[in-house]
Formats: structure tokens, C-alpha cells, sequence
């Protein structure tokens, strides 16, 4: 999720054309409300006409003034709404930028729909990188936290965008050690629901700051750590740990995204613990799964039949 990969500038173009329609209909639903009031024309105005005409010509003018007054109105001028800080600094960062995030434009909107309709919302995104600005933004008013394993590139980060919110943490695994812990990881404790610091599991991440285990988040983007090559962390606690504080949150439904799909281990540990019966949608390298609260429901089985 680092500066590792560049997109074409033809993806930069349409990431950004996407901010601005964001943007677009933000303004939209702020400066036009759903059911405008009617302003009538002022109560104070009176015209006594008993006095210069006939008892008929009297009756007719206030009819028309009655009906005057009922239904004149002026239209509901649409109110001012300033662009919000997070969405203009995300507009100027990606405008002057090189540097695209990693996902493509066809992945990205997957999360986009979802934000779209959870947002704002409780966010957590394994790893840091050039779209975390982006990542934000969507979750205006929402609180997205990042964690990251290179503390250095936090610095070098937030030096830039001062205003993520993201922790440093570690991994004690290899990608190599993957089929190991794979099989290792069939037994029941790994299938047993529970806050992730007391699993007993061992691919359960229990370094994180409590912080992150406190709070319910409703989606979870697995994008870290790094795992192309066999002496990188991989990603396998970190796919079993989201899976397990999806299924371990009091009630509802937590989003859950996997990207590089196309590597051996997200393929098979989100397959294996995120589960097929929960996958939702899968766009080229980026899955998409949907996992219930498995604490409203006694019995539930770890992955669904």
C-alpha cells in the first residue's frame, strides 16, 4: 500500500474526475433541502375597498386577495455550503500529485458504493500509502485509522498529511511460514468467536494498540502488510484478525476488502477465513466479503454452509 506501484495517467484522471462528482453531490444534498418552505406573501398587507365599491366588487377583490395571499410565494434561495477541509485538501494532494494509488478505478469503487452508504462510519485500513488521503475523504465525518509496519513511513506520510490517523505496529510472521500456519490454523481454537487479544488462536494479532480492538469497525480493508516476496510479514493475521473482530462485534455487518487476490496467501486465508459463503464481490485483484455478527446468533458456523 506504499509508492511501490504507479498507475497510468489516465487512472489519475478518472480518480480525480470521481472526487469532484463526490464533491458535486455533497453540495447537492447540502444546499437543496428535501421539502422546502413556501414563503406567503405578508400578513400585514390589507386592502379595505367596502368604502370605494359595491358590496360585489368588495367581495371580489378580497377573493383575490385571499387567494393572493394563500398561494404567493417566493422560491427557497439554496443556502451557502463551504467545501469541507478533508475533501478540499484531498482534491489539491491528488491534482498535483504523480504518485496514484495502487488499486484501480474498478477496485476502488467497490469500497466507494459501500462507503457511499455506511459513510460516515468506523474505518480501519491495514496500511498507509499515497490513496489513505483518499480513504479519508470518503469517510467524511467518520473516523479512519491506518496501521502501518514501517514507522519511517509514517513520518514520511503524515509529514504530508498531518491529519491521518494511523498507528505503527508488528508482525511476527514470514510469507513463507503461510501453509504452515494454514494447516496449523484448521484446529477449533481458530474457529472459536472472541475478542482477538484472548484468542487463543495463533494467527490472532494480539500487538495491536487496544485502541483498535475497542472500537466496532463497520469496514475493514486488508491492504498490508507487505507480502510479494517470502521474508515479508504476508498478510495472513492480518485477514484472520479482521475476520475475527467482524464476527466478534456486538451486531450487524462489517465490510471486509482483500486486495491481491491474485497472490496465493490473500487468496486462500480470505477464502479460508473470511469464508466464500460471506464473499459479496470480487473486482479484479479486490474481494469483497460481508460478515455478520456471530455474537446475535449462538451456533452460528464459522464460515456458512
Amino acid at each position: 500500500m506504499g509508492s511501490k506501484t504507479r498507475l497510468p495517467v489516465n487512472t489519475k484522471v478518472i480518480l480525480i474526475s470521481l472526487l469532484f462528482l463526490f464533491l458535486l453531490l455533497l453540495i447537492i444534498r447540502t444546499s437543496f433541502p428535501s421539502n422546502p418552505q413556501q414563503v406567503s406573501a405578508p400578513s400585514h398587507i390589507s386592502l379595505n375597498t367596502a368604502s370605494l365599491s359595491g358590496p360585489s366588487e368588495s367581495s371580489d377583490a378580497e377573493k383575490s386577495m385571499a387567494s393572493l395571499s394563500s398561494s404567493a410565494a417566493c422560491p427557497t434561495l439554496p443556502t451557502c455550503a463551504k467545501t469541507p477541509p478533508s475533501l478540499a485538501n484531498a482534491l489539491v494532494y491528488y491534482a498535483s500529485t504523480n504518485i496514484t494509488p495502487q488499486q484501480t478505478f474498478a477496485e476502488i469503487s467497490v469500497s466507494l458504493r459501500v462507503l457511499q452508504r455506511r459513510s460516515p462510519c468506523n474505518f480501519l485500513v491495514f496500511g498507509l500509502g499515497h490513496d489513505s488521503l483518499m480513504w479519508a475523504t470518503l469517510n467524511h465525518g467518520g473516523r479512519t485509522l491506518f496501521l502501518e509496519e514501517d514507522k519511517a513511513w509514517i513520518e514520511q506520510i503524515t509529514e504530508k498529511l498531518p491529519n491521518l490517523e494511523a498507528f505503527h505496529v508488528t508482525y511476527d510472521t514470514k510469507v513463507h511460514q503461510a501453509e504452515e500456519l494454514l494447516k496449523a490454523a484448521a484446529g477449533e481454537d481458530c474457529r472459536s468467536i472472541s475478542d482477538p487479544r484472548f484468542s487463543k488462536c495463533l494467527l490472532s494479532h494480539k500487538g495491536f494498540p487496544n485502541e483498535v480492538y475497542d472500537v466496532e469497525w463497520d469496514l475493514i480493508m486488508v491492504d498490508a502488510p507487505t507480502g510479494y516476496h517470502d521474508e515479508a510479514p504476508g498478510r495472513m493475521t492480518a485477514i484472520y484478525t479482521a475476520g475475527l473482530m467482524a464476527r466478534n462485534r456486538e451486531s450487524g455487518e462489517t465490510d471486509v476488502f482483500v486486495h491481491d487476490v491474485d497472490r496465493a496467501v490473500e487468496d486462500k486465508f480470505s477464502k479460508g477465513f473470511l469464508c466464500d459463503g460471506y464473499l459479496t464481490e470480487q473486482e479484479g485483484r479486490l474481494r469483497h466479503f460481508t460478515v455478520p455478527s456471530h455474537r446475535t446468533r449462538l451456533g452460528r458456523p464459522f464460515c456458512p454452509p
